[in-house]
């Protein structure tokens, strides 16, 4: 049975809602129910999402969206459908770049704007976690904020498990719709705000071009190719042995253990048939990388 709406976690279907000129109502309603009253966005402007390191050897970083607000705040909004190693120490390397943007020339009290990171994960994001938004914040040693102008936050969509019948807030809708848009055939009636009505038709595929639906089955198989390679990594045991490495290179040096683990992960990935691309995804790291553990 084919899909009437659109799937908002894949590439295009997130680009499609969210990151076009035309639909950034959408983005600032979903993004003010996850920020607090003082960071209430009233407009913003998409800005570059690819940045390249200081030197040229430094790792580039390409954001999925990338917005300042009219007042100055900074978002990075990332959707990750796959954990990748290391998740949350890429979202403090991308934090750095809207930090280093804010540099001024000449005299410059080093006052900056708050940036916040915001990723959608379509994982579970750590066992001992329960919450369904989790937001972290630079604190002391007893647990004060140390620095409130920089945010993470994350969205465990896995563990939002609300039905239409249960949904109050704004915020439930938006965590609704992402989870469970492309599985409805109409829009519910709790979703009756005009945001959603817009949301809903901008979603519909019966009105795509034929182009736009050849891309957008594309971006569905890459998705669904995405989800498998990382499900049969957990079932081979590749995952759990790449933890395995990581705690082996505590002992015997981080660095070399970890790597050693990755690429064992990656020869076992690639002999099961998965192509580099989705290899990349899944460890996060680039095809280039990939392929020097191969070959």
């Amino acid at each position: 049975m084919q899909s009437v709406y659109l799937n908002p976690l894949t590439d295009l279907g997130f680009k499609k809602l969210f990151g076009e000129e035309p639909h950034k109502d959408l983005l600032i309603s979903f993004l003010n129910t996850l920020l607090p009253e003082r960071h209430q966005i009233a407009e913003l402007q998409y800005t570059k999402n690819e940045y390249q390191g200081i030197s040229q050897m430094d790792r580039k970083a390409i954001f999925d969206l990338n917005c300042i607000s009219n007042t100055g705040e900074r978002f990075i909004v990332e959707l990750q459908k796959v954990k990748q190693l290391f998740f949350k120490d890429r979202s403090i390397y991308y934090s750095t770049f809207a930090i280093q943007e804010q540099a001024q020339r000449g005299d410059w009290d080093y006052k900056l704007e708050a940036v916040y990171t915001i990723g959608i994960l379509d994982f579970m994001m750590d066992d001992e976690q329960q919450e369904v938004i989790y937001h972290a914040q630079l604190k002391d040693q007893l647990n004060r904020v140390f620095y409130e102008k920089l945010n993470f936050i994350y969205l465990v969509l896995p563990r939002f498990c609300k039905s239409a019948e249960q949904l109050k807030t704004l915020q439930d809708k938006w965590l609704y719709v992402f989870k469970h848009l492309h599985e409805l055939d109409t829009m519910p009636e709790v979703l009756h705000e005009d945001i959603f009505q817009r949301t809903f038709a901008i979603a519909q595929l019966a009105q795509f071009s034929p182009e736009e639906r050849k891309a957008y089955e594309d971006s569905i198989k890459y998705y669904r190719d995405l989800k498998n390679s990382y499900d049969t990594a957990h079932q081979e045991g590749w995952v759990e042995g790449l933890e395995a490495g990581e705690q082996i290179g505590i002992v015997k040096g981080r660095a070399e253990g970890e790597q050693r683990a990755i690429v064992k992960m990656v020869q076992g990935m690639h002999a099961n048939g998965l192509d580099l691309k989705t290899i990349a995804s899944v460890i996060g790291r680039t095809e280039a990388e990939v392929k020097s553990m191969l070959f």
